[in-house]
């Protein structure tokens, strides 16, 4: 059998040392090998009728002698399966001469030819692909970026009278982003942000506003004069809950993905936003505000702002909601209180947000060992309900004023 069809057929390569205490030469050890086997396992596995039909290779010997003894290595290839393969490894170590000299075989690994073969096919594979990316000139990367930006314009939708730049998502979403300009939404398309809506100038069109009381909105500026100024006009026409800005000095249309992914992380509510920034009480602004006669809307909105902080609740009622808690830990269940904490109703979590829906007559306080949601707050709102208490809130961007909620931390 030729040495190409080894190479072809081989799975495993067993590896095994040798040791005699004597001198021998290479034939002396591979006739040990096929002599010392023979009949020792079934005629399925004899060493000599499986070399004929080609299931192993020529058995490779690597000797050295030294002081009157010699040492090496014996290489197998094999294409038996993995069982018979271990087999024949395993009968090498019964083989206790060679030549005229005692000697000791032990097997030291059966090497994964394949396994081998595919890191090979991983490495060049990559070096391949370096060679690829390193070879595409600067034409080319800009034909790349051409239809990458052509299929972001195709992407791109309009909203509204005013046909505003927007993202595919801006009709259907629950959530909205405004942004300053077209650049921007086509940026925020590029990295997957779809829910985004462009006012367009420093005037923002009332459709925006409108739309903001619809949807939980979050406003996204430049991080210079101009997003501030569009954030304020935004700010008295909409109902804008969170904000949050490009880092100082730069433009939402140019920032990484990285940029714009923490900007969105790190947005804050509004009422937060306003608490930390004098925004709306530049002087400039107070004084175009007289001029055009916009002292009401200043004042209407300052008193939105004050609405949306959340009552204060006292540490005495608190502590007191969280020791009730504190029972209902790891039972899966919860209560509905009235106003003196009385409880009128004990109910499974699993069915809460139906048993609040249900609720008929006066209910003050439902309190349950699990998480409250946006769906929940909604439900309590419209039933009533001024307190929820459970562990921990999960995914609330609009707390309704009459809903308290208490968690245990």
């Amino acid at each position: 059998m030729g040495k190409g069809e080894e190479l072809t057929t081989t799975k495993y390569l067993i590896h095994a040392q040798i040791n005699a205490n004597g001198i021998v030469e290479k034939p002396d050890v591979v006739g040990a090998v096929f002599g010392q086997t023979e009949g020792l396992l079934s005629n399925d596995l004899d060493l000599r009728e499986l070399q004929r039909t080609g299931r192993i290779g020529r058995i490779q010997v690597n000797i050295q002698s030294n002081s009157g003894r010699a040492k090496g290595e014996i290489v197998i290839p094999s294409s038996l399966d993995r069982v018979e393969t271990a087999i024949l490894a395993a009968s090498l170590e019964t083989i206790n001469r060679v030549g005229p000299c005692e000697a000791e075989i032990q097997t030291t690994k059966v090497e994964d030819v394949r396994a081998v073969k595919r890191e090979q096919v991983v490495n060049r594979a990559k070096e391949i692909y370096k060679n690829m990316v390193e070879s595409v000139g600067p034409t080319s990367m800009r034909m790349i970026e051409e239809v990458r930006e052509a299929m972001r314009v195709h992407e791109i939708s309009e909203y509204g009278e005013d046909r505003l730049p927007a993202g595919p998502s801006i009709h259907t979403s629950d959530a909205i982003i405004v942004v300053e300009g077209r650049s921007d939404v086509l940026n925020l398309l590029k990295y997957g942000i779809k829910n985004t809506v462009a006012v367009e100038g420093v005037s923002v069109p009332r459709s925006i506003g409108e739309l903001s009381k619809k949807r939980t909105t979050t406003a996204f500026v430049d991080g210079d004069r101009g997003g501030e100024l569009i954030l304020k006009e935004l700010l008295q026409i909409g109902d804008v809950d969170y904000i949050t800005r490009a880092p100082k000095g730069k433009e939402v249309e140019d920032l990484e993905k990285d940029e714009v992914l923490v900007a969105l992380r790190d947005k804050v509510p509004t009422a937060q936003f306003l608490a930390t920034s004098n925004i709306l009480n530049d002087n400039n602004h107070k004084k175009e505000n007289s001029r055009n006669g916009r002292n009401n809307k200043k004042q209407r909105y300052s008193n939105r702002r004050e609405e949306v902080v959340e009552p204060v609740i006292e540490d005495d009622e608190v502590s007191l909601m969280k020791d009730m808690l504190k029972e209902f830990e790891g039972t899966g269940s919860g209560a509905i209180l009235d106003e003196a904490l009385n409880v009128t109703k004990e109910v499974e979590v699993e069915n809460i947000y139906e048993e609040i829906k249900d609720i008929e007559g006066t209910a003050d306080t439902v309190i349950f060992d699990g998480v409250i949601s946006q769906r929940l707050v909604d439900v309590a709102s419209k039933k009533g309900i001024n307190k929820l208490v459970a562990f921990k809130t999960v995914n609330i961007v609009k707390k309704p004023q009459d809903v308290k909620i208490i968690t245990i931390d």
